[in-house]
């Protein structure tokens, strides 16, 4: 127990004054003896032993309330455990502040992040002198220390500024705790300033956060809610592109979803794209009506993009609380029609059928219109064919190969390309496939054909995450797989390490598998893509349908390099760029970040890969080498969609994050400042002890008024 009071605890001595009182005015009765009245000498002694009593009585209850009343003015409170002490005693505090862009949410002409700042500067004025202050924010790559002295502290707060990579809120508290271990002071605070957005406080750290808090001993933990309890917005999400590398003959598909927080809205959409000048032409528009609770899909398609880089952004018309979420940028990057060889037994046209026709239409050729240029090889001439001009290699149902051949392969997808393998009814006998040559780009050794007659397997893609599915995912358990069975397949005995399954069959057979080679990557088919629909003993029906479209399109885009290039990220990733090899290579370039500045970076020729660290603003960005004549490319950087998530935590999800520790949620100054009180020294008991006086002083004058009437009437 502590008091701020503490000597107004002196007036308790003024209990000895009603027992003084008490002492000098008690009267002596005269002793008469008055034989007549020994008749009535039992009643008078009980008489006396009852006002005995009653004096006692009320003497104890004028005590009571002398030593209560002194005991409310020294304002005692009290604490059930932990470090207790006066209010102004130093302390080491922590001030932990939300620097997600969510944080920008306008409301009342003041962002999330300004009334956070308020708040801090008006705490910092509260906390007593000689204080260690910290002030940290989810910063990624910030060392947490303490502030030089309190006018730092107070610099610090009023910088504070919104950052794009922000960490999750349970990481910056575990930041912040082991920060106030470093403290000599006993009594240690942490303010928590945030708009609770869900996004900030992932399920999966809740465990981890509940071990750190239980290990910080006897911590003050404040949650300061800064957020709006019904924030009003609508936001754009993740901006999908039907791929990143695209050939001039395709179109480019983008797909998006408006979403929306409080009242329903009607938004509309429009797509930009910069031209040669770097200026924003509008392409398309869109209208949307948003729902709260709903994503509301938004669709373009840009056709006649010219060889090169593209950039353009999306943008959500109109102003709302968050400007963060009304902008996604892109970049695609637009080549010719890729080069592909189709390898087969002769005659490889023949075989190669299905799949010429499927990568490039006759109609589409005719047109130039085709993504790829399919050129066939007979598999005996293989191992003189030049495939260095080539972007992939498709090897449909080959035959026996000698190792050179196998290892020729080998070594073209080990420098960057893409190898895919379709083994049929040819690969026999097995041995010659289960050699070190064939097992240096084969997803594993063969073990032997299974059979289905009655055409109960397919493929069955699980979660079409893979880039090779990626124009599955708008159509996720729509597509009829179970229409184009399987009724023959090579069965795997043993994957390598680093293979992994990109289509099981329906029964969990491997179907298609992949595998990396060197810095290429090789696709294994166990069912083959060239088998004539008319043959009786085909071994599937594969080519029967739209889906095997698509899937060699998207397969064959994945191999030149059109699924595995990435040009679009998040704020503060890294950021890997190809770069040309050989006489292209280049080593020094010059980025240009979307605010306008301007920096050299250098590329690692040996792995032909340009590494960019500088993400931390959100847009397009520009690289550049050998000025105009040179080469230019880019990339985009957006926003986590948890970044700008503004649905808020429940008091329940709250509760669940801390689990058992004890935590004091306030959401202004008056809430604070009674929290703090509570927390530095406990809970006062002024108004209980006050109460009590009262009802004391009514039972002394209630007792007092009962004695001395009943007196009164005892009188003769």
């Amino acid at each position: 127990m502590t008091f701020v009071n503490i000597s107004l605890l002196a007036g308790t001595a003024l209990v000895a004054l009603p027992i003084l009182l008490h002492l000098i005015m008690r009267r002596r009765p005269t002793l008469l003896e008055f034989p007549a009245m020994r008749f009535l000498q039992k009643r008078a002694d009980a008489n006396k032993r009852r006002l005995r009593i009653r004096h006692w009585l009320l003497l104890a209850l004028r005590a009571a309330v002398i030593a209560l009343l002194a005991l409310a003015l020294a304002r005692p409170s009290i604490r059930w455990s932990g470090a207790s002490g006066s209010q102004e005693a130093p302390v080491a505090a922590v001030l932990l502040f939300d620097a997600a862009p969510h944080m920008e949410y306008r409301h009342q002409n003041q962002t999330r992040l300004d009334a956070a700042r308020q708040l801090g500067l008006w705490l910092l004025g509260q906390l007593p002198e000689q204080s260690e202050v910290g002030v940290l924010d989810t910063r990624l790559g910030s060392a947490p220390a303490f502030q030089a002295d309190r006018g730092a502290a107070r610099q610090r707060v009023e910088r504070l500024e919104t950052v794009g990579n922000s960490q999750p809120m349970p990481v910056a508290i575990e930041q912040a705790v082991k920060l106030l271990r470093q403290s000599r002071w006993e009594r240690k605070e942490l303010y928590v300033f945030t708009d609770l957005s869900r996004g900030a406080w992932p399920e999966s750290a809740a465990e981890r956060l509940h071990r750190q808090l239980a290990a910080a001993g006897d911590l003050g933990l404040y949650v300061i809610d800064v957020g709006v309890a019904r924030p009003t917005d609508c936001g754009l999400g993740v901006v999908r592109l039907s791929g990143e590398v695209l050939s001039n003959a395709g179109s480019l598909a983008l797909q998006s979803d408006v979403s929306c927080v409080g009242a329903a809205s009607t938004r509309a959409v429009d797509l930009y794209v910069l031209d040669a000048d770097r200026k924003p032409q509008k392409r398309s528009q869109q209208s949307c009506d948003a729902a709260p609770g709903e994503l509301r899909p938004v669709e373009f398609r840009i056709g006649g993009l010219k060889p090169g880089v593209h950039q353009g952004f999306v943008r959500l018309v109109g102003q709302d609380g968050l400007a963060a979420d009304d902008l996604r940028y892109f970049t695609v990057v637009v080549r010719p029609a890729w080069p592909v060889l189709i390898v087969a037994p002769s005659p490889a046209a023949g075989y190669g059928l299905f799949l010429s026709e499927a990568l490039a239409p006759a109609a589409f050729r005719k047109q130039g219109q085709a993504r790829f240029r399919c050129d066939t090889c007979d598999l005996e001439h293989l191992d003189q064919q030049d495939l260095s001009p080539y972007a992939a290699v498709w090897l449909l149902d080959p035959t026996p190969m000698k190792p050179e051949v196998w290892k020729k392969l080998t070594d073209y997808a080990a420098d960057g390309h893409g190898v895919g393998v379709a083994l049929g009814r040819n690969a026999s006998p097995i041995d010659t496939f289960n050699d070190a040559a064939a097992q240096e780009i084969l997803a594993g050794r063969l073990l032997r054909q299974s059979r289905r007659p009655d055409g109960d397997v397919h493929l069955a893609p699980r979660d079409e995450q893979h880039p090779a599915l990626s124009a599955f995912r708008s159509r996720a358990g729509e597509t009829p797989w179970m229409d184009f069975p399987v009724f023959r397949y090579w069965e795997i005995e043993r994957p390598p390490a680093g293979t992994s399954v990109v289509i099981p069959l329906s029964n969990g057979a491997p179907a298609v598998l992949e595998r990396a080679v060197g810095r290429g990557r090789a696709l294994t088919w166990t069912t083959p893509m060239s088998d004539p629909l008319s043959r009786r003993d085909a071994w599937n029906r594969l080519p029967d349908g739209w889906p095997f479209l698509v899937l060699a399109n998207q397969m064959t885009g994945y191999l030149v390099g059109g699924g595995q290039s990435t040009w679009n990220y998040w704020c503060g990733q890294t950021v890997a760029l190809p770069v040309g090899g050989g006489g292209d290579a280049r080593r020094n370039y010059l980025l240009f970040t979307p605010d306008g500045l301007s920096f050299p970076v250098t590329a690692d020729l040996q792995r032909r890969e340009l590494s960019i660290t500088a993400t931390d603003l959100v847009g397009n960005y520009r690289v550049q080498s050998g000025g105009q004549a040179g080469v230019e490319f880019g990339f985009s950087v957006n926003y986590a969609p948890n970044q700008t998530q503004l649905d808020r935590l429940t008091s329940a999800e709250l509760s669940a994050m801390f689990g058992p520790v004890k935590f004091r949620l306030a959401r202004d100054r008056q809430e604070i400042d009674r929290d703090v009180n509570l927390g530095r020294v406990g809970r006062e008991l002024f108004s209980p002890l006050i109460v009590l006086v009262a009802l004391l002083l009514a039972a002394e004058s209630w007792m007092a008024n009962r004695f001395y009437r009943t007196r009164s009437k005892e009188r003769p």
